[in-house]
């Protein structure tokens, strides 16, 4: 006999930084709070972050995250706008669709990866249009936020999922076949493009279904110092690297503050 699952409600813990009202902290708890239902498990816990930038120039001056723990796997969503309420308005809606497909995800899973119908990947795969980060100069930019965590190895479609729960618009992870640090991201004809510290080719991939395009160059070697500068250089959103120091596969990418943020794997 199956028992029904008992869905609690966990309380949202709210961070804020900036001038920003209490009420606006209550009213995004609050949605956030009514979209837990929606989870396909458990949610263990629930959390909310609103950024309010003091700089008067920049245009989109409010961020709104929200990261929920469902049943140990992390679903997240993150929005930028030019006011407060519109941001939490943002994030809630990206929420609701990130939970909508996790549970797609979860129930596909359970009965074993469907055959995609033609366009499927593809339909998903459409990038989010984003807000440029703030254009911070150079010379005062800095790592401000330093993430490292051990990556389980995943394949290619794994890691597509991942990226999509976690409203990235890249993933780095460890792939399953090659046992190398690589990135998946939005690129190229079929919208998702794979890189790797040194490309095999895809004969050496653990199969997958999505289509991508792989990068036939190699990683480049840099240190933290050297990535930096050349990120600042060519203007990209991130850059993948092999970390002369750690030999790991990490990623520079600019955060919406116009500082840079770092992933680098745990050794």
């Amino acid at each position: 006999m199956r028992t029904k699952e008992t869905m609690t409600t966990p309380e949202v813990r709210v961070a804020v930084r900036g001038d920003i009202e209490s009420d606006s902290a209550d009213r995004a708890a609050a949605k956030v709070s009514r979209l837990v239902r929606l989870a396909h498990r458990p949610v263990l816990a629930a959390s909310v972050r609103l950024t309010k930038y003091g700089d008067p120039a920049r245009e989109q001056s409010v961020t709104a995250q929200a990261v929920l723990d469902v049943n140990g796997r992390p679903v997240r969503a993150q929005a930028a706008a030019p006011s407060v309420d519109e941001a939490i308005d943002r994030m809630d809606a990206k929420l609701r669709r990130q939970l909508e497909k996790s549970a797609l995800h979860w129930e596909a899973r359970r009965g074993g990866r469907p055959v995609p119908d033609p366009g499927e990947w593809r339909h998903e795969s459409v990038p989010a249009v984003r807000e440029p980060w703030f254009p911070r100069p150079e010379k005062e930019r800095e790592i401000v936020r330093h993430k490292s965590y051990s990556m389980a190895r995943s394949t290619v479609d794994e890691a597509f999922v991942d990226m999509h729960l976690l409203d990235y618009d890249f993933h780095l992870f460890t792939e399953a076949g090659t046992g190398q640090d690589s990135v998946l991201y939005h690129a190229g004809p079929t919208m998702h493009r794979l890189a790797q510290t040194v490309p095999p080719g895809s004969h050496g991939l653990s199969p997958f279904k999505l289509p991508l395009t792989i990068s036939e160059r190699p990683a480049p070697v840099l240190s933290t110092k050297e990535a930096v500068e050349r990120l600042g250089l060519t203007g990209l959103p991130f850059l993948f690297y092999l970390d002369g120091e750690r030999g790991r596969g990490s990623v520079l990418y600019h955060r919406y503050d116009g500082h840079y943020g770092l992933i680098t794997p745990a050794v």
